[in-house]
């Protein structure tokens, strides 16, 4: 039983996220949701797929720094995309 503990710790498996993480991946989450609203709404696939990937990316990235800096990237995109859409 200790051994298999072991292996599954040493895997990854048994250790939680951090506060800060969950915090991520629950803000990203939600402007992910409303980008995608909004791209399906206004038919603009950029919109929507920039929404669908902010909220999907944090399955795919386990540190901490990498959430932030790709979702904040992202983040900086949807802006971007917002912005010349209005224009």
């Amino acid at each position: 039983m200790q051994d298999t503990l072991q292996q599954l710790t040493a895997l990854g498996l048994l250790d939680l996220p951090s506060p800060s993480y969950l915090f991520g991946l629950v803000v990203f989450g939600l402007i992910g949701m409303m980008a995608y609203s909004s791209g399906r709404k206004k038919s603009n696939s950029k919109i929507k797929w920039m929404g669908i990937s902010l909220m999907f990316y944090p399955y795919a990235v386990s540190q901490t720094w990498a959430l932030y800096s790709v979702g904040v990237l992202l983040c900086v995109g949807l802006f971007l995309s917002y912005r010349s859409e209005s224009n």
